[in-house]
């Protein structure tokens, strides 16, 4: 019996991981675009231009950031 608990444990912790890394075909995304819209929005608050790139820049850095943080936690330690 502890065959089978090792064996459902082990299909458990592949399905975790899959679900972690699923999350980042939508964390980079969502980063990249929640901060475009939050540079738009103050773009439009504050009469400038430039602020929706730098929103873009830093969502776009958030999003890898995460990725990273992701990949490096689920990596199996040696």
């Amino acid at each position: 019996m502890p065959e089978n608990d090792e064996k459902s444990a082990g299909k458990k912790n592949l399905w975790v991981q899959v679900g972690r890394l699923s999350q980042l075909a939508l964390a980079l995304p969502a980063a990249t675009v929640a901060g475009w819209l939050l540079g738009t929005a103050l773009d439009r608050w504050l009469h400038t231009g430039w602020i929706s790139a730098v929103g873009l820049l830093l969502g776009i850095v958030a999003g890898f950031v995460e990725l990273i943080r992701t990949v490096i936690s689920s990596s199996p330690e040696d």
